[in-house]
């Protein structure tokens, strides 16, 4: 039972990391219609930011909130100076262009940074652990659960109670009649870019929390498995990125607790097969949006 709790504690822990990456993957898609392979330097970007933060002798909650800041900062950079000038182009234009800015960045990491990992020293106590029966839980994944969750539901409120949440969810179905009801339509894409940067800060801290250290590829798998759970929820559907992200996360970990030893290097292989299976039974994914049969 003890093994369970501590099992589910950190499926959940992981699946909301993958599940707010996914859910900036998609809000930017639904609407423009662009994959952001880049979205990983985002985050890396705000980890880069706390790192620095830390060096120049910030307090270490004002260093995670800079994270945050600075991933959100790239985001609307990345939107204005890389992604506005290519809106209404082609699929693989764009991404192409995403490719492009991802490995721009990557190459100013290694050299302007550094190419090995740099180290992030948090106060011990943010790693302790508790006990709850007699299971022991670590007080990092508890935390990521509660802002996870947190994040997800204000960006709920978000979308459903604010005029630019209403606006954002309205571009997602048909972007060219809300621009012929006069709404801008560099605004909504700009709010849709800081949202996917701030949730990708919030991961940031998240995993940076948890590893320690920030390297130049330290955003590519968690977006890349982040990718795969949007596609797996649906591509475009908001909800689904969610379901798919937490869907990859408690994967990912039962995979880990419960394979025999001899199968342990073939964990992200079953994985993905357990997702190209569920595909093969919903092809849209596991809630398709409702546009998803827009060109």
């Amino acid at each position: 039972m003890e093994l369970i709790l501590q099992q589910a504690i950190n499926a959940i822990s992981l699946g909301g990391v993958y599940a707010m990456l996914a859910l900036g993957l998609a809000i930017v898609f639904s609407i423009v219609r662009l994959i952001n392979f880049a979205h990983g330097e985002i985050m890396t970007f705000g980890g880069y930011g706390i790192f620095l933060s830390l060096l120049f002798g910030m307090p270490p909650a004002a260093a995670l909130l800079i994270g945050v800041g600075a991933a959100v900062v790239m985001a609307l950079a990345m939107e204005r100076l890389a992604f506005r000038a290519m809106r209404g182009a082609d699929v693989v234009s764009l991404l192409i262009t995403s490719f492009a800015v991802s490995e721009i960045l990557k190459v100013l990491f290694q050299n302007g940074i550094s190419a090995r990992p740099v180290p992030i020293s948090l106060p011990a106590s943010w790693s302790g652990t508790y006990q709850i029966g007699g299971a022991t839980i670590g007080v990092l994944p508890t935390v990521s659960i509660i802002v996870a969750l947190v994040a997800l539901l204000g960006l709920t409120l978000f979308l459903k109670r604010t005029e630019i949440g209403i606006a954002m969810r309205a571009a997602a179905e048909d972007l060219e009649m809300l621009l012929l009801l006069g709404v801008r339509a560099n605004r909504v894409v700009a709010v849709a870019f800081a949202i996917s940067g701030l949730l990708a800060g919030i991961a940031a801290v998240i995993w940076t929390a948890q590893r320690g250290s920030v390297d130049p590829m330290m955003g590519f798998f968690p977006v890349l498995k982040a990718f795969i759970a949007t596609v797996l929820g649906g591509l475009g559907s908001l909800g689904g990125a969610v379901l798919g992200g937490f869907a990859i996360g408690i994967l990912e970990v039962l995979a880990q607790a419960f394979l025999p030893e001899a199968f342990a290097p073939y964990r992200d292989a079953i994985v993905l097969a357990t997702v190209i299976a569920a595909l093969l039974v919903r092809p849209d994914g596991l809630l398709p949006a409702a546009n998803a049969d827009r060109s």
